[in-house]
């Protein structure tokens, strides 16, 4: 089933190629969104798509970028929104 994830992730998840990381894994899975870096120095995520594969790209944040560390992900579901052409960084 389709869904939107808005996340922040939490952690040394800046300047350590978090968001390269996750454009690519999140392109080979088909998903459509965004991430960016924030302020607070969490990085922003919203990403549109198939359930199982945003599961996917988000155990892929916790446990597969190299040099980020990340303490916690806040996620918040909501219904599919198709409201992305494909899955950029935001600058």
């Amino acid at each position: 089933m389709k869904k939107t994830v808005y996340a922040r992730i939490y952690g040394i998840v800046q300047g350590v190629g978090l968001r390269y990381s996750v454009l690519m894994k999140a392109k080979e899975l088909g998903l459509k969104g965004y991430v960016k870096n924030m302020p607070d120095f969490s990085v922003e995520l919203e990403v549109e798509g198939d359930g199982d594969k945003i599961d996917t790209l988000l155990n892929f944040i916790k446990n597969g970028v190299r040099w980020a560390k990340v303490e916690r992900i806040d996620t918040k579901i909501q219904d599919y929104q198709n409201k992305y052409e494909d899955f950029n960084i935001v600058h």
